[in-house]
């Protein structure tokens, strides 16, 4: 049987309830803002990244790492090691037919650093970059090695990198995402390649476009509301606003709410950033904007300057066509190369200049590479190569990196790394430590262990460091 109580009762049994009440509203009203902008670990050299992914596997013998054994031995049966063949069966030193490359090398600069005619623009450029040609990393599929290339981890699900520095740095500008993944493919780990994984939402980050798509489809739709209606945004909010006060502290109910936020901020902002027709006539054509072979490339790395002059603070450009073989997959027609070299070599030196003009790459990393590099050896005797996660090439510029200089070596074929070797979790490592961020203090507990990008391993390449 109930027992009545008076309405003096009730109040002063439920006072303790309203200050409750008042008390999750106030701590959610003064709530700090997850993407504020946060000290470093250490004093930074960067304060931001552009990454140019090369998605199937640029060859490194036929780009930046010259072989002059596979010009004097080209077309000699010999044995080599081939990762695919020990993934598969475990044979070793399997006789494959030597294959030269196909562009001519020259010493570029005056660092004299070698780079062939496969990205003559580029080459131009080779004093400013910082070339390690001892890379090595895990996986030798595109899937696994796509995701350890992004997140650290062959087959788990792990935040992306540019979360991890978005989680760590936060953002320059509250009135756009602080991550950005122009045209990303929606193959092997698609989303997955700029996702949070256990990472609180509010990091994941923001797609525009997607591979193989249009210079036209690289925008943000549905960034201005339909004339003459009224916004939905004050709507949403208020009912965010209520569903917060009822569930204080649900993380994914906060992100919801943050995103909506943001995207209203960015309906404000983003279009003005994004509009490259504000771009001189110069500019345009230093990008190969307009001229069909590099329209869509150049637009996408033009739009990437323009992001990081407005404070996002890390940009992933994709170049691929996201078709089941990825555009560097040349397995049998090693020439398609020159095609898509075409297409992104002077977008990718324009951005170089264009950012060294403006004063901006002193404080930007530019890292170029794929997720492996390719066999110095003809698949199958054919005319095309296979993919090589033992020894590749990457580079990178400004952001306090070496300028001009090639760091590591793969042996006298380019088979393997055998030289100062580089792991993708060392390379992870030093782009994080010149952002200000200690790859091993950069963590987040969950499932009951703090875990970070680098995993248990990585060291700073700090050779590399200027």
């Amino acid at each position: 049987m109930l027992t009545p109580v008076t309405r003096r009762e009730w109040l002063s049994r439920t006072a303790c309830g309203f200050g409750a009440l008042a008390l999750a509203d106030l701590a959610h009203a003064q709530a700090p803002n997850p993407l504020a902008p946060r000290p470093p670990h250490h004093p930074a050299k960067a304060k931001r990244v552009i990454f140019l992914f090369m998605q199937g596997g640029v060859s490194h013998v036929d780009s930046y790492d010259y072989k002059p054994r596979l010009v004097a031995d080209d077309g000699r049966q010999m044995p080599f090691d081939d990762a695919r063949a020990i993934a598969n069966t475990g044979a070793r030193g399997t006789n494959r037919r030597v294959m030269k490359p196909l562009w001519e090398f020259k010493q570029r600069g005056q660092s004299g650093l070698w780079a062939s005619e496969l990205f003559p623009h580029v080459a131009q450029h080779m004093d400013e970059l910082c070339v390690v040609r001892s890379l090595h990393t895990e996986g030798v599929a595109h899937g696994p090695a796509t995701l350890f290339l992004h997140c650290g981890s062959t087959n788990f699900v792990r935040p992306s990198m540019g979360s991890w520095v978005l989680y760590g740095l936060g953002s320059e500008n509250a009135n756009l995402p602080g991550f950005m993944s122009i045209a990303p493919s929606a193959g092997n780990g698609g989303p997955r390649n700029y996702g949070t994984a256990f990472l609180p939402a509010i990091f994941q980050g923001t797609a525009l476009g997607r591979a193989g798509g249009t210079a036209a489809e690289a925008t943000i739709r549905n960034l201005t509301s339909p004339a003459g209606q009224r916004p939905p945004f004050e709507l949403l909010r208020d009912l965010h606003a209520e569903q917060l006060r009822r569930s204080p502290g649900d993380a994914e109910l906060e992100a919801v709410a943050a995103s909506y936020e943001l995207a209203h901020r960015m309906q404000q902002n983003a279009p003005d950033v994004l509009d490259l027709s504000k771009e001189t006539a110069e500019t345009l054509a230093l990008y190969g904007v307009n001229d069909r072979a590099t329209d869509t490339f150049g637009r996408q790395c033009l739009m990437a300057r323009r992001l990081c002059e407005a404070g996002v603070r890390y940009v992933q450009v994709t170049y691929g066509d996201n078709s089941a073989n990825p555009a560097w997959d040349q397995h049998s027609n090693m020439p398609k190369h020159a095609d898509h070299a075409k297409a992104c070599d002077k977008p990718i030196a324009g951005l170089l200049a264009d950012l060294k003009r403006r004063g901006l790459l002193e404080d930007t990393i530019v890292w170029w590479g794929g997720e492996f590099g390719r066999t110095p050896f003809a698949q199958d005797n054919g005319t095309g190569r296979d993919h090589n996660p033992a020894g590749f090439t990457v580079w990178m510029a400004g952001g306090g990196l070496k300028k001009g200089v090639a760091f590591g070596a793969t042996d006298e074929y380019g088979s393997q790394a055998v030289e100062n070797k580089v792991h993708m979790h060392d390379l992870h490592a030093t782009i994080l430590h010149q952002l200000g961020l200690d790859h091993e203090k950069l963590t987040f507990r969950y499932s009951g262990r703090n875990f970070r990008l680098t995993d248990v391993h990585g060291r700073v390449v700090r050779e590399v460091i200027a």
